[in-house]
């Protein structure tokens, strides 16, 4: 045979499998491109949602008020912020069927509160008339609560301050554990390292422990009404968890929906801490007359004439950087 015929042979042979190589790479980018998109819009929604936890209509429900970690969390404030942003990157604003259809790939959303935690997943309820149903709905809140070996039960926050039932003495304490710690006996009090440990594990668990129950309740949910992927409950890393633990917030699980091959697993975490930050003043220097944008503690240096919404407006009313700017923001 002559060369151009082997060359002939050769293409009819390999052809098929380069042709199904070739299929299987571009299925691949197709999974990834999907996958990224997914996880962009699971990122946002989390954060979408943490940063509507937090209500001020009173005094008494700001952060700082009693803790620099306290703040009233409106969960269902963040819960339907948190879905709009996915109704929206899944294009199902408009489309209430499309809505309930994504909340079965969503076996549970929590909220870190100052003093607990509340999941909201898929629950057996009674209908208005009486009959039986599933549906999803928060679970009632549960503090972080720990017993020791002295039967002294700890509920735990996301700071230094618990409340304590010393069995013993038969009364429930309430305050930082070194204020505590001059009212009762637990040796636990003592040992600040310890305590705080034992408050971070004892977040962790009692999460872990109560999602792993809310996602096998979804999964006997979900082979009644025809879904064959098995959820299960992420690993979260330790990273993760110190992370989030540190302030109030959102995790939420996104989970079976197809892309390619396989299924899209993931998890997202938002914090829904308030930070303070000082406005944007425009000032003038009496000196040289020129204009500057600061924020507060810059404020005897010049003569304030405006304030902004940022760093971004004053610049374009023609004032410039000055150099305390960054203080204090």
């Amino acid at each position: 045979m002559k060369i151009t015929e082997w060359a002939i042979v050769f293409v009819l042979i390999a052809g098929p499998f380069f042709w199904a190589s070739s299929l299987r790479a571009d299925n691949r980018m197709e999974t990834l491109i999907l996958e990224q998109r997914y996880n962009a819009a699971l990122r946002t929604s989390a954060m979408d949602g943490a940063s509507m936890l937090n209500v001020n209509e009173l005094p008494s429900y700001e952060a700082g008020y009693a803790s620099s970690k306290f703040f009233r969390v409106d969960k269902q404030a963040g819960l339907e912020a948190m879905l709009h942003t996915l109704y929206v990157n899944f294009h199902v604003e408009d489309d209430p069927a499309g809505q309930l259809a994504l909340l079965d790939y969503i076996p549970a959303v929590v909220v870190i509160d100052y003093d607990g935690y509340s999941i909201y997943g898929v629950q057996d309820l009674t209908g208005p008339n009486g009959e039986a149903e599933s549906k999803h709905a928060w679970f009632p809140k549960k503090p972080y609560a720990y017993q020791d070996a002295s039967g002294n039960v700890l509920s735990f926050t996301l700071d230094n301050r618990l409340t304590m039932f010393d069995r013993t003495a038969g009364l429930f304490l309430h305050g930082r554990s070194e204020e505590i710690a001059a009212f009762s006996s637990d040796e636990l009090l003592g040992d600040t390292e310890l305590l705080d440990s034992l408050r971070r594990t004892t977040i962790v668990t009692s999460i872990e422990r109560d999602l792993e129950a809310v996602i096998s309740k979804h999964n006997q949910y979900t082979s009644r009404i025809g879904i064959t992927y098995t959820f299960t409950l992420p690993l979260i890393s330790g990273e993760d968890w110190n992370n989030t633990l540190d302030d109030a917030g959102m995790i939420v699980f996104l989970q079976g929906i197809p892309i390619g091959d396989r299924y899209y697993n993931n998890f997202a975490m938002g914090g829904g801490r308030l930070l303070k930050r000082y406005p944007v003043l425009g000032g003038v220097d009496e000196a040289t007359g020129i204009k500057y944008y600061y924020r507060a503690p810059c404020g005897s240096l010049y003569r304030t004439e405006e304030t902004f919404a940022s760093e971004r407006d004053a610049a374009a009313k023609g004032y410039f950087e000055a150099k305390c700017t960054n203080e204090g923001g």
